[in-house]
């Protein structure tokens, strides 16, 4: 058997000094997390962090940098997270659209606010995006290359 890392997506959105993330059902408990998923097969990364956004938050998200790669081995688990954190702002809600099945809600929160709840952060992924975030880290979407011919 081949080993294979989940390749996820978040984005990380910052607007008025506040964070957007989701509350969000994970292992029987109420957890924070950017809005994020798994990378859907014959997607690109950019189409499933707009896709995954729009799903867990009703925002349109349009991207603008690559925050990092995060690697992650799950400490009670099997498994290997491998994260594509991209920042940008959202453009557009839809409060009436459904949110994905474990969506508690969208809410947006101040780093110290973040901060504060790291009990409730549902992988150390949460806060290492958002400190990366505000150090300024941020790489040209181009770095990434899709060679399907969808966007980047």
């Amino acid at each position: 058997m081949i080993w294979k890392p989940n390749v996820t997506v978040a984005a990380v959105v910052e607007r008025d000094g506040r964070f957007l993330l989701v509350e969000e059902t994970a292992d029987g408990r109420l957890v924070l997390n950017q809005p994020a998923g798994h990378l859907d097969e014959g997607e690109s990364l950019i189409e499933a962090v707009v896709r995954e956004t729009l799903e867990e938050t009703a925002w349109h998200f349009r991207p603008e940098a690559l925050v990092g790669i995060y690697r992650w081995p799950h400490p009670g688990r099997p498994v290997t997270y491998l994260r594509f954190a991209f920042a940008g702002r959202v453009v557009d809600h839809e409060p009436a659209r459904r949110l994905d099945e474990g969506i508690a809600q969208a809410v947006w929160l101040t780093p110290e606010e973040l901060r504060a709840a790291s009990d409730r952060h549902r992988s150390p992924l949460v806060q290492r995006c958002v400190d990366d975030f505000l150090e300024g880290r941020r790489f040209p979407l181009g770095l990434l290359a899709d060679l399907a011919g969808g966007t980047p």
